[in-house]
Protein backbone atom coordinates (compact mmCIF):
# COMPACT_ATOMS: atom_id res chain seq x y z
CA UNK A 1 0.00 0.00 0.00
CA UNK A 2 2.80 2.25 0.69
CA UNK A 3 4.27 1.81 -2.31
CA UNK A 4 0.98 2.25 -4.45
CA UNK A 5 0.95 5.78 -2.33
CA UNK A 6 4.45 6.43 -3.29
CA UNK A 7 4.01 5.61 -7.09
CA UNK A 8 1.15 8.01 -7.26
CA UNK A 9 2.54 10.57 -5.75
CA UNK A 10 5.34 10.18 -8.39
CA UNK A 11 3.21 10.08 -11.44
CA UNK A 12 0.86 13.22 -9.76
CA UNK A 13 4.45 15.00 -10.02
CA UNK A 14 5.34 14.26 -13.22
CA UNK A 15 1.64 15.42 -14.26
CA UNK A 16 1.45 18.32 -11.92
CA UNK A 17 -1.99 17.16 -10.25
CA UNK A 18 -0.83 17.13 -7.06
CA UNK A 19 -3.19 17.05 -4.26
CA UNK A 20 -3.58 20.38 -2.49
CA UNK A 21 -2.26 19.14 0.87
CA UNK A 22 1.11 17.86 -0.70
CA UNK A 23 1.33 20.94 -2.79
CA UNK A 24 4.54 21.87 -0.66
CA UNK A 25 8.45 21.86 -1.82
CA UNK A 26 11.27 20.15 0.18
CA UNK A 27 12.67 23.70 1.50
CA UNK A 28 8.68 24.79 2.44
CA UNK A 29 8.27 22.02 4.46
CA UNK A 30 11.80 22.72 6.77
CA UNK A 31 11.26 26.19 6.35
CA UNK A 32 6.89 26.74 7.48
CA UNK A 33 7.87 23.93 10.18
CA UNK A 34 10.29 26.05 11.78
CA UNK A 35 8.13 29.24 11.22
CA UNK A 36 5.65 27.14 13.36
CA UNK A 37 7.98 26.20 16.17
CA UNK A 38 9.19 29.66 16.21
CA UNK A 39 5.62 30.93 16.83
CA UNK A 40 4.89 28.82 19.54
CA UNK A 41 8.04 29.47 20.93
CA UNK A 42 7.16 33.00 20.77
CA UNK A 43 3.70 32.92 22.46
CA UNK A 44 4.92 30.50 25.03
CA UNK A 45 7.21 33.78 25.82
CA UNK A 46 4.67 35.78 26.68
CA UNK A 47 2.93 33.56 28.63
CA UNK A 48 6.07 32.81 30.48
CA UNK A 49 7.05 36.86 31.02
CA UNK A 50 3.02 38.46 31.21
CA UNK A 51 3.24 37.49 35.41
CA UNK A 52 6.42 39.58 35.73
CA UNK A 53 5.09 42.41 33.91
CA UNK A 54 4.05 45.61 35.84
CA UNK A 55 3.52 48.40 33.91
CA UNK A 56 -0.12 47.98 32.81
CA UNK A 57 0.94 49.89 29.08
CA UNK A 58 3.52 47.06 28.25
CA UNK A 59 1.23 44.81 29.76
CA UNK A 60 -1.58 45.32 27.64
CA UNK A 61 0.37 45.45 24.59
CA UNK A 62 2.11 41.48 25.31
CA UNK A 63 -2.18 40.65 25.45
CA UNK A 64 -3.18 42.45 22.07
CA UNK A 65 0.00 40.84 20.54
CA UNK A 66 -0.37 37.71 21.69
CA UNK A 67 -4.07 37.43 20.39
CA UNK A 68 -3.20 38.43 17.00
CA UNK A 69 -0.05 35.68 16.90
CA UNK A 70 -2.39 33.28 17.59
CA UNK A 71 -4.57 33.50 15.09
CA UNK A 72 -2.24 34.14 12.44
CA UNK A 73 -0.23 30.88 13.95
CA UNK A 74 -4.18 28.96 13.44
CA UNK A 75 -4.72 30.24 9.83
CA UNK A 76 -1.21 29.64 8.66
CA UNK A 77 -1.30 25.79 10.14
CA UNK A 78 -4.44 25.78 8.44
CA UNK A 79 -3.05 26.44 5.10
CA UNK A 80 -0.18 24.68 5.42
CA UNK A 81 -2.36 21.11 6.36
CA UNK A 82 -4.92 21.74 3.28
CA UNK A 83 -2.66 23.50 0.91
CA UNK A 84 -5.72 26.07 0.16
CA UNK A 85 -7.41 29.17 1.84
CA UNK A 86 -7.69 29.51 5.39
CA UNK A 87 -10.66 30.24 6.86
CA UNK A 88 -10.22 34.20 6.91
CA UNK A 89 -7.74 36.19 5.58
CA UNK A 90 -4.40 36.89 7.36
CA UNK A 91 -5.10 40.42 9.45
CA UNK A 92 -2.86 43.50 10.09
CA UNK A 93 -1.74 44.67 13.31
CA UNK A 94 -1.99 48.09 13.88
CA UNK A 95 -0.10 49.56 16.71
CA UNK A 96 -2.15 52.01 19.05
CA UNK A 97 0.74 54.49 20.45
CA UNK A 98 2.20 57.51 18.69
CA UNK A 99 5.70 56.75 16.64
CA UNK A 100 7.85 59.78 18.01
CA UNK A 101 11.67 58.27 18.61
CA UNK A 102 13.72 60.42 21.46
CA UNK A 103 16.88 60.75 19.94
CA UNK A 104 20.59 61.13 21.81
CA UNK A 105 22.32 59.02 24.74
CA UNK A 106 21.61 59.69 28.30
CA UNK A 107 24.37 58.15 31.01
CA UNK A 108 22.90 55.05 31.95
CA UNK A 109 24.08 52.01 34.11
CA UNK A 110 26.17 49.16 31.84
CA UNK A 111 24.04 45.80 30.97
CA UNK A 112 24.56 42.81 32.97
CA UNK A 113 23.42 38.83 33.02
CA UNK A 114 20.81 38.62 35.61
CA UNK A 115 21.73 36.96 38.74
CA UNK A 116 18.52 35.98 39.89
CA UNK A 117 14.39 35.32 38.83
CA UNK A 118 13.88 38.61 40.55
CA UNK A 119 15.56 41.10 38.59
CA UNK A 120 13.22 40.29 36.19
CA UNK A 121 11.82 43.82 34.77
CA UNK A 122 9.32 45.76 32.01
CA UNK A 123 13.20 46.58 29.98
CA UNK A 124 13.84 42.61 29.84
CA UNK A 125 10.82 41.70 28.53
CA UNK A 126 10.25 43.89 26.61
CA UNK A 127 13.81 43.35 25.33
CA UNK A 128 13.10 39.69 25.02
CA UNK A 129 9.89 39.76 23.08
CA UNK A 130 11.46 42.46 20.95
CA UNK A 131 14.05 39.47 19.88
CA UNK A 132 11.21 37.28 19.50
CA UNK A 133 9.22 39.61 16.92
CA UNK A 134 12.47 40.47 15.35
CA UNK A 135 13.18 36.40 14.51
CA UNK A 136 9.53 35.97 13.42
CA UNK A 137 9.84 38.42 10.68
CA UNK A 138 13.17 36.84 9.48
CA UNK A 139 12.20 33.27 9.60
CA UNK A 140 8.45 33.92 7.54
CA UNK A 141 10.39 36.07 4.95
CA UNK A 142 13.01 33.53 4.31
CA UNK A 143 10.13 30.80 4.02
CA UNK A 144 7.96 32.74 2.11
CA UNK A 145 11.09 32.92 -0.45
CA UNK A 146 11.19 28.88 -0.24
CA UNK A 147 7.47 28.21 -0.42
CA UNK A 148 5.75 26.84 -3.09
CA UNK A 149 2.36 26.84 -2.46
CA UNK A 150 0.48 30.08 -3.43
CA UNK A 151 -1.42 30.38 -0.87
CA UNK A 152 0.94 29.30 1.75
CA UNK A 153 3.37 31.87 0.39
CA UNK A 154 0.90 34.79 0.73
CA UNK A 155 -0.03 33.89 4.09
CA UNK A 156 3.34 33.93 5.26
CA UNK A 157 4.08 36.99 2.95
CA UNK A 158 1.70 39.09 4.89
CA UNK A 159 2.47 38.18 8.04
CA UNK A 160 5.84 39.42 7.49
CA UNK A 161 4.70 43.49 7.90
CA UNK A 162 2.87 42.27 11.16
CA UNK A 163 5.89 40.85 12.87
CA UNK A 164 7.53 44.37 11.83
CA UNK A 165 4.62 46.60 13.23
CA UNK A 166 4.42 44.64 16.42
CA UNK A 167 8.49 45.06 16.93
CA UNK A 168 8.16 48.82 16.26
CA UNK A 169 5.57 48.80 18.53
CA UNK A 170 7.79 47.44 21.12
CA UNK A 171 10.44 49.71 20.09
CA UNK A 172 9.02 52.93 20.46
CA UNK A 173 7.58 51.59 23.81
CA UNK A 174 11.05 50.82 25.19
CA UNK A 175 12.60 53.92 23.61
CA UNK A 176 9.79 56.06 25.52
CA UNK A 177 11.06 54.92 28.73
CA UNK A 178 14.28 54.93 28.30
CA UNK A 179 15.28 51.19 27.52
CA UNK A 180 16.36 51.76 24.30
CA UNK A 181 18.48 54.93 23.69
CA UNK A 182 18.56 56.04 19.82
CA UNK A 183 21.91 57.67 18.72
CA UNK A 184 22.16 60.11 16.20
CA UNK A 185 24.84 61.46 13.51
CA UNK A 186 25.06 65.20 13.67
CA UNK A 187 22.98 67.25 10.98
CA UNK A 188 25.32 68.17 9.10
CA UNK A 189 26.50 64.45 8.78
CA UNK A 190 23.30 63.02 8.33
CA UNK A 191 22.48 65.84 5.27
CA UNK A 192 25.43 64.31 3.56
CA UNK A 193 24.48 61.06 3.65
CA UNK A 194 20.89 61.77 2.31
CA UNK A 195 21.89 64.00 -0.16
CA UNK A 196 24.68 61.25 -1.64
CA UNK A 197 22.12 59.46 -3.79
CA UNK A 198 20.30 61.33 -6.97
CA UNK A 199 17.07 59.45 -8.46
CA UNK A 200 17.26 57.65 -11.63
CA UNK A 201 16.38 58.62 -15.06
CA UNK A 202 14.89 57.18 -18.01
CA UNK A 203 15.75 53.72 -19.70
CA UNK A 204 19.37 52.70 -19.95
CA UNK A 205 20.25 53.21 -23.78
CA UNK A 206 20.58 49.23 -24.60
CA UNK A 207 21.24 50.21 -28.46
CA UNK A 208 24.25 51.94 -27.83
CA UNK A 209 25.39 49.26 -25.48
CA UNK A 210 24.20 46.37 -27.85
CA UNK A 211 26.01 48.03 -30.48
CA UNK A 212 29.09 48.98 -28.39
CA UNK A 213 29.42 44.86 -27.46
CA UNK A 214 28.68 43.85 -30.55
CA UNK A 215 31.49 46.20 -32.01
CA UNK A 216 34.26 44.67 -29.69
CA UNK A 217 32.62 40.93 -30.49
CA UNK A 218 33.61 42.10 -34.32
CA UNK A 219 37.62 43.05 -33.15
CA UNK A 220 38.00 40.42 -31.09
CA UNK A 221 36.68 38.19 -34.03
CA UNK A 222 39.50 39.82 -36.32
CA UNK A 223 42.23 39.75 -33.91
CA UNK A 224 41.75 35.79 -33.63
CA UNK A 225 41.84 35.53 -37.35
CA UNK A 226 44.93 37.29 -37.61
CA UNK A 227 46.32 35.00 -34.67
CA UNK A 228 45.26 31.81 -36.86
CA UNK A 229 47.55 33.39 -39.90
Amino acid sequence: MMQNQQGQVHQNMHTGAVPPQLNHGGHEVFDVHEVLSGSIGTMNQYLMLRPHVKDQELLAIMDRQYKFMQDEYNITLECFQTGQDPSHRTQSYNMTQGNDFIYGLKPAQPKKPMQSMTEISDEFISGAILAACKSGASHKTMAALETTNPVVRRVLADSVPNCIEMAYELSVYQNKNHYYQVPQLSQQDTQQIVNSFAPAQGMPQTQSMNAGMNMNAGMNNYSNNNMKH
